[in-house]
């Protein structure tokens, strides 16, 4: 009976099988990803990731170093393994305290219907790099109430106007192009701007010209005055005349 027997033989001797996982475990350090069936791939992760920790030998001596070094060689049996794997894979798995491989599901073989699946070092594939970016923080009840309770006052209170809802509508879709039309119409406003100007300097020219028909105006009034005033002084003369014409009667008598 194989009871707490916790180690998949898969179908192999134990010198077969370890020199298949170290085989498997040289192909992934140097392609970063490799293409097996699941069972292997839960082999291989045993087995590889206590060697990518002795390959962090950024807090040890020089003498602890190669220690290491030695240990993972006489695992792995190949020296540009191991070169990799001290320098590439060290420098960009050694903020990470575990947990270096990932393991994804394609699916079953044609023919024997096995379950097949990618094993890739997680530090090299950079698009799940970026969706991983964002860490989730640990969960409550209080704090899932507390955030249930925000987002809905968030909500309501951020919540968009009519001429906002129907602009995004009209992005949506795909009314763009009127909407970029008018600032061409604002450039035309602008060119109209432009042609008041020189009507503008017309309408001040001819404030000069009707400045001047008032001065000339003024000036012919003025010379007139004192044509009037003239014939004042020869009225008052004329009616003087027979004030004279009495006085001198008077002393004849």
């Amino acid at each position: 009976m194989r009871h707490n027997k916790k180690i998949n033989h898969l179908g192999r001797t134990k010198a077969h099988r370890e020199a298949m996982l170290a085989n498997m475990a040289s192909s992934l350090i140097k392609h970063k990803r490799i293409f097996t069936t699941t069972a292997k791939a839960k082999a291989l992760r045993k087995f590889i990731e206590p060697l990518i920790t002795k390959s962090k030998t950024s807090g040890k001596s020089a003498e602890e170093a190669m220690h290491s070094r030695r240990v993972v060689f006489a695992t792995l049996q190949d020296k540009y393994a191991v070169t990799e794997l001290f320098t590439n894979v060290a420098e960009k798995v050694g903020d990470r305290p575990g947990g270096y491989t990932r393991i994804i599901k394609t699916g079953a073989r044609l023919g024997d219907n096995a379950a097949m699946c990618f094993i890739e070092l997680v530090d090299f594939n950079e698009n799940m790099l970026k969706d991983t970016s964002r860490k989730a923080t640990a969960k409550t009840r209080r704090s899932r109430r507390k955030t249930s309770a925000t987002p809905a006052a968030a909500t309501t209170a951020a919540k968009p106007t009519p001429v906002a809802a129907a602009k995004e509508v009209l992005e949506l879709k795909g009314e763009l192009p009127v909407v970029e039309e008018t600032p061409v119409e604002e450039t035309v406003v602008e060119e109209s701007a432009v042609e008041d100007i020189p009507v503008v300097e017309e309408t001040q020219s001819e404030g000069t010209v009707v400045a001047e028909t008032p001065s000339s105006a003024e000036e012919t009034i003025v010379e007139e005055t004192p044509s009037e005033e003239t014939a004042i002084t020869e009225e008052v003369t004329v009616v003087e005349e027979p004030e004279n014409a009495e006085t001198s009667a008077a002393e004849d008598k």
